[in-house]
Protein backbone atom coordinates (compact mmCIF):
# COMPACT_ATOMS: atom_id res chain seq x y z
CA UNK A 1 0.00 0.00 0.00
CA UNK A 2 1.46 3.62 -1.26
CA UNK A 3 2.23 6.21 1.56
CA UNK A 4 -0.63 8.31 0.35
CA UNK A 5 -3.49 5.65 0.30
CA UNK A 6 -2.05 4.18 3.96
CA UNK A 7 -2.72 7.73 5.59
CA UNK A 8 -5.86 8.45 3.82
CA UNK A 9 -6.71 5.08 5.61
CA UNK A 10 -6.11 5.97 8.59
CA UNK A 11 -8.17 9.05 8.49
CA UNK A 12 -10.56 7.22 7.70
CA UNK A 13 -10.03 4.84 10.71
CA UNK A 14 -9.13 7.25 13.32
CA UNK A 15 -12.60 9.60 11.55
CA UNK A 16 -14.71 6.75 12.18
CA UNK A 17 -13.43 6.06 16.15
CA UNK A 18 -14.44 9.54 16.75
CA UNK A 19 -17.82 9.07 15.49
CA UNK A 20 -18.15 5.64 17.63
CA UNK A 21 -16.60 6.96 20.76
CA UNK A 22 -18.85 10.22 20.70
CA UNK A 23 -21.84 7.56 20.66
CA UNK A 24 -20.69 6.54 24.06
CA UNK A 25 -20.70 9.70 25.49
CA UNK A 26 -22.83 11.11 28.49
CA UNK A 27 -23.88 13.94 26.83
CA UNK A 28 -26.35 14.54 29.99
CA UNK A 29 -23.61 14.72 31.91
CA UNK A 30 -21.37 17.24 29.12
CA UNK A 31 -24.89 19.30 29.08
CA UNK A 32 -24.41 19.81 32.86
CA UNK A 33 -21.35 20.92 33.17
CA UNK A 34 -20.84 22.94 30.29
CA UNK A 35 -24.15 25.15 30.81
CA UNK A 36 -23.53 28.46 31.66
CA UNK A 37 -23.32 28.97 35.26
CA UNK A 38 -26.57 30.21 36.98
CA UNK A 39 -26.38 33.39 38.84
CA UNK A 40 -28.76 32.42 42.43
CA UNK A 41 -29.01 28.92 43.96
CA UNK A 42 -32.44 28.38 43.53
CA UNK A 43 -32.15 28.76 39.61
CA UNK A 44 -29.26 25.99 39.81
CA UNK A 45 -32.09 23.97 42.16
CA UNK A 46 -34.56 24.33 39.02
CA UNK A 47 -31.93 23.42 36.80
CA UNK A 48 -31.44 20.49 38.27
CA UNK A 49 -34.90 19.27 37.59
CA UNK A 50 -34.51 19.91 34.53
CA UNK A 51 -31.98 16.65 34.31
CA UNK A 52 -34.80 14.21 35.46
CA UNK A 53 -34.46 14.54 39.09
CA UNK A 54 -38.17 14.63 40.95
CA UNK A 55 -37.45 16.76 43.31
CA UNK A 56 -33.99 18.73 45.39
CA UNK A 57 -33.57 20.24 48.48
CA UNK A 58 -30.65 22.33 49.09
CA UNK A 59 -29.50 24.15 52.66
CA UNK A 60 -26.60 26.16 52.68
CA UNK A 61 -24.99 27.69 55.88
CA UNK A 62 -22.39 29.95 55.11
CA UNK A 63 -20.58 31.68 58.41
CA UNK A 64 -21.92 35.13 59.05
CA UNK A 65 -25.03 34.61 57.69
CA UNK A 66 -28.56 32.78 58.52
CA UNK A 67 -29.13 29.33 57.13
CA UNK A 68 -30.56 29.43 53.48
CA UNK A 69 -33.24 27.22 52.07
CA UNK A 70 -33.76 26.25 48.40
CA UNK A 71 -35.87 23.61 46.82
CA UNK A 72 -37.76 22.25 43.51
CA UNK A 73 -39.66 19.60 42.00
CA UNK A 74 -41.96 17.38 43.82
CA UNK A 75 -41.46 16.16 47.43
CA UNK A 76 -44.89 13.89 46.16
CA UNK A 77 -44.93 13.77 42.51
CA UNK A 78 -48.00 11.60 42.66
CA UNK A 79 -50.44 13.64 44.82
CA UNK A 80 -48.35 16.87 43.57
CA UNK A 81 -46.97 18.06 46.35
CA UNK A 82 -43.91 20.40 46.29
CA UNK A 83 -40.73 20.08 46.95
CA UNK A 84 -40.42 21.11 50.97
CA UNK A 85 -37.20 22.41 52.55
CA UNK A 86 -37.94 20.78 55.99
CA UNK A 87 -38.89 17.57 55.03
CA UNK A 88 -37.08 14.50 56.24
CA UNK A 89 -35.38 12.68 53.63
CA UNK A 90 -33.50 9.57 54.27
CA UNK A 91 -29.56 10.22 54.78
CA UNK A 92 -28.38 6.23 54.02
CA UNK A 93 -24.44 6.43 54.48
CA UNK A 94 -23.93 10.03 55.91
CA UNK A 95 -25.07 7.94 58.78
CA UNK A 96 -21.63 6.60 58.81
CA UNK A 97 -20.31 10.37 60.51
CA UNK A 98 -22.34 9.77 63.13
CA UNK A 99 -21.45 6.31 63.63
CA UNK A 100 -17.86 7.16 63.48
CA UNK A 101 -17.91 9.98 65.56
CA UNK A 102 -19.58 7.39 68.74
CA UNK A 103 -16.80 5.55 67.99
CA UNK A 104 -14.31 8.12 68.35
CA UNK A 105 -15.99 8.99 71.74
CA UNK A 106 -16.50 5.83 72.67
CA UNK A 107 -12.49 5.20 72.45
CA UNK A 108 -11.62 8.47 74.06
CA UNK A 109 -13.62 7.37 77.40
CA UNK A 110 -11.46 4.36 77.02
CA UNK A 111 -14.59 2.11 76.80
CA UNK A 112 -13.02 0.59 73.60
CA UNK A 113 -10.24 0.17 71.81
CA UNK A 114 -9.22 1.53 68.57
CA UNK A 115 -7.08 -1.68 68.53
CA UNK A 116 -10.01 -4.03 69.66
CA UNK A 117 -10.53 -7.18 67.20
CA UNK A 118 -13.52 -8.34 64.95
CA UNK A 119 -12.73 -11.33 66.93
CA UNK A 120 -13.17 -9.63 70.47
CA UNK A 121 -16.60 -8.15 69.84
CA UNK A 122 -17.87 -11.19 67.91
CA UNK A 123 -15.70 -14.62 69.01
CA UNK A 124 -18.51 -16.51 67.02
CA UNK A 125 -16.78 -14.75 63.40
CA UNK A 126 -13.93 -16.72 64.61
CA UNK A 127 -13.68 -19.26 61.44
CA UNK A 128 -16.85 -17.99 59.78
CA UNK A 129 -14.84 -14.33 58.87
CA UNK A 130 -11.36 -14.18 57.62
CA UNK A 131 -8.97 -12.45 59.31
CA UNK A 132 -11.55 -11.99 62.23
CA UNK A 133 -8.21 -11.74 64.80
CA UNK A 134 -6.43 -9.72 62.55
CA UNK A 135 -9.06 -7.13 61.76
CA UNK A 136 -9.48 -3.91 64.03
CA UNK A 137 -12.25 -1.78 65.12
CA UNK A 138 -9.96 1.04 63.58
CA UNK A 139 -9.46 -0.81 60.39
CA UNK A 140 -13.60 -0.73 60.10
CA UNK A 141 -13.76 2.61 60.68
CA UNK A 142 -11.59 3.52 57.90
CA UNK A 143 -12.51 0.70 55.17
CA UNK A 144 -9.68 -1.15 55.55
CA UNK A 145 -10.79 -4.13 57.10
CA UNK A 146 -10.64 -6.11 53.38
CA UNK A 147 -14.52 -7.30 54.50
CA UNK A 148 -16.35 -7.67 51.70
CA UNK A 149 -19.45 -5.45 50.95
CA UNK A 150 -22.75 -6.71 51.31
CA UNK A 151 -24.59 -4.83 49.05
CA UNK A 152 -21.94 -6.20 45.94
CA UNK A 153 -24.00 -9.30 46.46
CA UNK A 154 -26.58 -9.59 43.50
CA UNK A 155 -28.41 -11.76 45.91
CA UNK A 156 -28.77 -9.02 48.01
CA UNK A 157 -30.61 -6.85 45.98
CA UNK A 158 -33.52 -9.88 45.11
CA UNK A 159 -35.38 -8.51 48.09
CA UNK A 160 -33.30 -5.92 49.72
CA UNK A 161 -35.95 -5.15 52.90
CA UNK A 162 -36.07 -8.59 53.99
CA UNK A 163 -32.35 -9.75 53.41
CA UNK A 164 -31.23 -6.26 55.29
CA UNK A 165 -32.00 -8.47 58.48
CA UNK A 166 -29.12 -10.80 57.62
CA UNK A 167 -26.70 -8.43 55.96
CA UNK A 168 -23.38 -9.84 56.93
CA UNK A 169 -24.01 -13.43 55.87
CA UNK A 170 -24.29 -11.60 52.58
CA UNK A 171 -21.06 -10.18 52.65
CA UNK A 172 -19.35 -13.37 54.21
CA UNK A 173 -20.56 -15.40 50.76
CA UNK A 174 -18.51 -13.38 49.36
CA UNK A 175 -14.37 -13.56 49.13
CA UNK A 176 -11.88 -11.47 50.87
CA UNK A 177 -10.86 -8.44 49.30
CA UNK A 178 -7.94 -8.20 50.68
CA UNK A 179 -5.85 -8.96 53.74
CA UNK A 180 -6.05 -6.30 56.70
CA UNK A 181 -4.88 -2.94 56.20
CA UNK A 182 -3.73 -3.67 52.99
CA UNK A 183 -6.00 -1.87 51.12
CA UNK A 184 -8.87 0.26 51.05
CA UNK A 185 -12.37 -0.55 49.75
CA UNK A 186 -16.20 1.05 51.06
CA UNK A 187 -18.02 -1.21 52.83
CA UNK A 188 -21.11 -0.98 54.45
CA UNK A 189 -20.37 -4.46 55.80
CA UNK A 190 -17.50 -2.66 58.04
CA UNK A 191 -20.32 0.06 59.56
CA UNK A 192 -22.71 -2.88 60.50
CA UNK A 193 -20.09 -4.24 62.54
CA UNK A 194 -19.73 -0.74 64.32
CA UNK A 195 -22.88 -0.38 64.94
CA UNK A 196 -22.95 -3.83 67.25
CA UNK A 197 -19.98 -3.38 68.65
CA UNK A 198 -21.60 0.34 70.07
CA UNK A 199 -24.77 -1.66 71.06
CA UNK A 200 -21.87 -4.34 72.53
CA UNK A 201 -20.14 -1.74 74.48
CA UNK A 202 -22.94 0.79 75.91
CA UNK A 203 -25.63 -2.26 76.01
CA UNK A 204 -28.30 -0.64 74.35
CA UNK A 205 -29.01 0.86 70.76
CA UNK A 206 -26.43 2.49 69.08
CA UNK A 207 -28.97 5.24 67.75
CA UNK A 208 -29.66 6.08 71.70
CA UNK A 209 -26.08 6.25 71.64
CA UNK A 210 -25.49 8.53 69.28
CA UNK A 211 -28.73 10.89 70.07
CA UNK A 212 -27.28 11.06 73.80
CA UNK A 213 -23.58 11.74 72.81
CA UNK A 214 -24.35 13.80 69.53
CA UNK A 215 -27.58 14.94 68.50
CA UNK A 216 -29.10 16.03 72.35
CA UNK A 217 -26.18 18.22 72.78
CA UNK A 218 -26.59 19.79 69.62
CA UNK A 219 -30.26 20.48 70.16
CA UNK A 220 -30.86 18.37 66.70
CA UNK A 221 -34.55 17.34 66.73
CA UNK A 222 -35.26 16.13 63.65
CA UNK A 223 -33.20 12.97 63.15
CA UNK A 224 -34.75 9.93 63.09
CA UNK A 225 -33.26 6.57 63.45
CA UNK A 226 -35.88 4.60 61.72
CA UNK A 227 -39.15 5.26 58.94
CA UNK A 228 -41.25 3.45 61.77
CA UNK A 229 -40.25 6.65 64.17
CA UNK A 230 -42.01 9.57 61.93
CA UNK A 231 -44.84 10.40 60.52
CA UNK A 232 -44.81 9.39 56.51
CA UNK A 233 -46.43 12.86 55.53
CA UNK A 234 -43.39 14.43 56.90
CA UNK A 235 -40.71 12.56 54.86
CA UNK A 236 -39.82 13.04 51.21
CA UNK A 237 -40.84 10.37 48.59
CA UNK A 238 -37.99 8.79 47.05
CA UNK A 239 -38.37 7.28 43.32
CA UNK A 240 -36.21 5.43 41.13
CA UNK A 241 -36.02 5.88 37.56
CA UNK A 242 -38.33 3.42 35.37
CA UNK A 243 -40.14 2.09 38.76
CA UNK A 244 -43.44 3.97 39.87
CA UNK A 245 -42.96 2.40 43.15
CA UNK A 246 -42.84 5.07 45.97
CA UNK A 247 -40.18 4.14 47.92
CA UNK A 248 -40.86 6.17 51.20
CA UNK A 249 -41.95 3.56 53.06
CA UNK A 250 -38.59 1.47 52.65
CA UNK A 251 -36.47 0.70 56.04
CA UNK A 252 -33.15 2.36 55.45
CA UNK A 253 -31.94 3.81 58.85
CA UNK A 254 -31.81 7.10 59.31
CA UNK A 255 -33.39 10.12 58.25
CA UNK A 256 -33.12 13.77 58.99
CA UNK A 257 -33.38 17.03 57.50
CA UNK A 258 -31.09 18.91 55.58
CA UNK A 259 -30.75 21.72 58.75
CA UNK A 260 -29.97 19.32 60.95
CA UNK A 261 -27.51 17.31 58.61
CA UNK A 262 -25.98 20.58 57.86
CA UNK A 263 -25.98 22.02 61.45
CA UNK A 264 -24.12 18.53 62.10
CA UNK A 265 -21.54 18.85 59.50
CA UNK A 266 -21.12 22.51 60.74
CA UNK A 267 -19.92 20.97 64.51
CA UNK A 268 -17.91 18.16 63.13
CA UNK A 269 -16.14 20.36 61.31
CA UNK A 270 -15.69 23.14 63.69
CA UNK A 271 -15.31 20.63 66.77
CA UNK A 272 -18.41 21.21 68.73
CA UNK A 273 -19.55 18.03 68.47
CA UNK A 274 -16.36 16.97 70.80
CA UNK A 275 -15.70 17.04 74.08
CA UNK A 276 -11.65 17.54 74.65
CA UNK A 277 -9.41 15.22 73.59
CA UNK A 278 -12.42 13.40 70.84
CA UNK A 279 -11.31 15.20 67.74
CA UNK A 280 -7.76 14.18 67.73
CA UNK A 281 -9.10 10.53 67.80
CA UNK A 282 -11.31 11.09 65.29
CA UNK A 283 -8.99 13.07 62.95
CA UNK A 284 -7.09 9.81 62.73
CA UNK A 285 -9.94 7.60 61.53
CA UNK A 286 -12.17 9.34 59.50
CA UNK A 287 -13.37 12.07 57.50
CA UNK A 288 -15.43 15.38 57.35
CA UNK A 289 -18.15 15.13 54.69
CA UNK A 290 -19.83 12.29 53.22
CA UNK A 291 -22.80 11.30 50.48
CA UNK A 292 -25.73 8.53 50.98
CA UNK A 293 -27.42 6.88 48.32
CA UNK A 294 -30.41 4.32 48.99
CA UNK A 295 -32.99 3.24 46.56
CA UNK A 296 -35.02 6.49 45.62
CA UNK A 297 -32.71 8.38 47.85
CA UNK A 298 -29.51 10.46 47.42
CA UNK A 299 -27.70 12.57 49.37
CA UNK A 300 -24.45 14.79 49.80
CA UNK A 301 -23.15 17.10 52.92
CA UNK A 302 -20.15 18.78 52.37
CA UNK A 303 -17.81 21.54 54.02
CA UNK A 304 -16.05 24.07 52.13
CA UNK A 305 -13.12 25.68 54.30
CA UNK A 306 -12.14 28.64 51.82
CA UNK A 307 -15.82 29.75 52.26
CA UNK A 308 -16.64 28.35 55.03
CA UNK A 309 -19.59 27.09 54.29
CA UNK A 310 -21.90 23.89 55.26
CA UNK A 311 -23.64 22.82 51.70
CA UNK A 312 -26.53 19.91 52.04
CA UNK A 313 -28.30 18.94 49.14
CA UNK A 314 -31.11 15.98 48.98
CA UNK A 315 -32.68 14.39 46.13
CA UNK A 316 -35.19 12.09 45.48
CA UNK A 317 -34.35 10.09 42.26
CA UNK A 318 -32.04 7.36 41.63
CA UNK A 319 -30.81 5.11 39.54
CA UNK A 320 -27.75 2.69 40.12
CA UNK A 321 -27.33 2.12 36.09
CA UNK A 322 -27.69 5.35 35.21
CA UNK A 323 -26.09 9.31 35.71
CA UNK A 324 -28.25 10.43 38.44
CA UNK A 325 -25.01 10.14 41.05
CA UNK A 326 -22.49 11.97 38.84
CA UNK A 327 -25.22 14.65 38.00
CA UNK A 328 -26.29 14.74 41.39
CA UNK A 329 -22.01 15.77 42.20
CA UNK A 330 -22.49 18.08 39.08
CA UNK A 331 -25.22 19.92 40.72
CA UNK A 332 -23.78 20.43 43.91
CA UNK A 333 -20.21 21.06 42.08
CA UNK A 334 -22.28 24.22 40.37
CA UNK A 335 -23.53 25.31 43.99
CA UNK A 336 -20.75 25.68 45.19
CA UNK A 337 -19.21 27.98 42.15
CA UNK A 338 -21.93 29.76 42.72
CA UNK A 339 -21.15 30.48 46.32
CA UNK A 340 -17.66 30.95 45.86
CA UNK A 341 -18.54 33.77 42.85
CA UNK A 342 -21.03 35.41 45.56
CA UNK A 343 -18.46 35.22 48.08
CA UNK A 344 -15.54 36.92 46.38
CA UNK A 345 -17.77 39.54 45.01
Amino acid sequence: MKSKQFKNLLRVILFAGTVISLFYVPWILVKAWILPLPDSIQAQADEAISHGFDGIVVYVDQAGKPPAFYSSGWKDRINRIPADPHALFKIASISKLYVAVAIAKLAHAERLSLNDSVAHYFPELTGKLPFAEQITVRMLVQHRSGIPNYTNNPEFWQNEQENAAHALDFALALPTSFEPDTGYEYSNTNYLLLRQIIEKVVGYGHFQFIKEAILEPLNLNNTFSSITEVNPNDVMSGYYVGVDEDFKMNENGMLATAEDVGRFIRALNNGTVFQDGEQAIYSSIYVYEHGGLVPGYQSLAEYHNDIDTVVVQFINTTDFEGYEWNLSEININRIVDILRKTHAN
